[in-house]
């Protein structure tokens, strides 16, 4: 059963800090959110991978899960080992940043076919960049992206991106569960 309130209390441990941050979307920030800290963590690979499948449970389940290569592997694996040891089972795959130089030659990489219902999950968002990418390759593979997941969301625009393009983004958290305000609309 996921504890929302001992992955908060993880998060603020291992991985919120606050100073001057570059973040990967090029935007500048006081505060950095290294989930890595958490989804490479025993309780916190638990806690990301109970809540993960909670979420998944209350809409379409799809047939894998993954995202952009290094941040959602973690996740991608945490939740495929508990979706089996609770019975309902959900695959994996990873999208690569590059193409592979060797063998397919492909960005997709798990037991996946064209056609799957995939979900895209990620460790934190904000812009929804990375998300985005992996969508663009899951799609070109052939993939049916069906829902979008996160740990956390900034609350930067990365919903909104998401919807420009029909997808809903679903977060276990957003940053106002630390006792942050997300900035306000420029």
């Amino acid at each position: 059963m996921y504890d929302k309130s001992a992955l908060v209390a993880l998060m603020r441990a291992k991985a919120l800090r606050f100073g001057d941050f570059v973040l990967a979307s090029g935007r500048r920030a006081s505060y950095y959110l290294d989930a890595k800290q958490v989804t490479l963590d025993p309780e916190g690979s638990r806690l990301v991978a109970e809540g993960l499948l909670e979420l998944l449970a209350q809409g379409e389940w799809p047939d894998a899960i993954g995202g952009m290569s290094i941040g959602a592997d973690p996740i991608t694996a945490s939740v495929v080992t508990l979706s089996g040891l609770y019975g309902r089972p959900i695959r994996g795959f990873m999208v690569r940043k590059e193409r592979k130089g060797h063998g397919s030659g492909q960005y997709i990489e798990g037991p996946v076919q064209p056609g799957d219902r995939v979900a895209i999950v990620e460790d934190v968002v904000t812009t929804g960049g990375s998300s985005l990418q992996a969508i663009q390759q899951a799609e070109a593979y052939g993939l049916k992206v069906i829902r979008v997941l996160a740990i956390v969301d900034r609350m930067e625009g990365g919903a909104e991106a998401f919807a420009e393009r029909g997808y809903r983004l679903e977060s276990l958290l957003t940053i106002r569960d630390f006792g942050i305000e997300p900035p306000s609309p420029a």
